[in-house]
């Protein structure tokens, strides 16, 4: 449970403050895709990739979602050879932010669900952004992969993408009852300040169970301990400038 669930959730909870919001399911898993209950043979002729190699407009197909004023661009695993596809084409680190230009349709919010590793789809999506959000799990492990995360939106803000900056770093998964959890929570906040969100994002079954049935957690069990968790990162994000 971490930056799938998290822009999945985050981008319902932004839409139902009346925001025009867009999804943009940036892994070739396809998992915020199905997450929001769109069907892949649904979508086998037109999902982000074809938008990304220019065969159709990304207006072209972007689909409504079960929650008001949020929309998805949805994907498949079409995505994994595109990095192939691209690799002798220039400045192919920017291919979706020229594609976001074309857009002509007025988001007040576009979140992208960024593949897991850092390969040539995170580079432009993080090319394409202005925030990054980074969903940390309460685990040793994650501790680890977030300095390396750090350095590289360095690197793109240098090289690549001045405007880039990190909005915040989300504690999910956190476990009241786990020792580990409280230690990675006092160390990220030591270390990072004020860049850690206040909200933090429990363990949670119903937030876990909501995937399964292709809906987010605010349609799912509006009342559950995450959905309330995702809703009030929402209005800390909004009412304090993070986005």
């Amino acid at each position: 449970m971490g930056k799938t669930t998290t822009a999945i959730n985050l981008s319902a909870s932004i839409a139902t403050a009346e925001k025009r919001t867009l999804l943009i399911d940036c892994d070739s898993q396809g998992n915020a895709t199905s997450g929001m209950g769109i069907d892949a043979d649904r979508i086998s002729e037109r999902n982000f990739y074809h938008a990304l190699i220019g065969n159709l407009s990304l207006k072209d197909i972007i689909l409504p979602t079960a929650v008001p004023n949020l929309d998805i661009a949805p994907c498949n695993r079409d995505l994994i050879g595109v990095e192939v596809e691209f690799v002798n084409i220039m400045d192919r680190e920017k291919q979706l932010r020229h594609l976001l230009m074309q857009l002509d349709v007025i988001y007040d919010f576009i979140i992208i669900d960024c593949p897991p590793s850092l390969g040539f789809l995170t580079v432009n999506a993080l090319v394409a952004s202005d925030f990054i959000i980074v969903p940390l799990q309460c685990e040793y492990f994650a501790m680890e992969g977030l300095g390396h995360l750090i350095n590289t939106v360095r690197l793109i803000k240098a090289k690549l993408n001045p405007s880039l900056t990190l909005g915040g770093i989300l504690l999910t998964m956190f476990d009241t009852r786990n020792l580990l959890s409280r230690r990675v929570s006092d160390d990220v906040r030591k270390y990072f300040g004020d860049k850690v969100f206040k909200t933090i994002i429990p363990r949670n079954v119903r937030l876990s169970e909501s995937p399964s049935h292709g809906l987010p957690i605010i349609l799912y069990d509006i009342k559950s301990r995450g959905a309330i968790a995702y809703m009030e990162l929402a209005q800390e994000m909004l009412s304090h400038g993070r986005l």
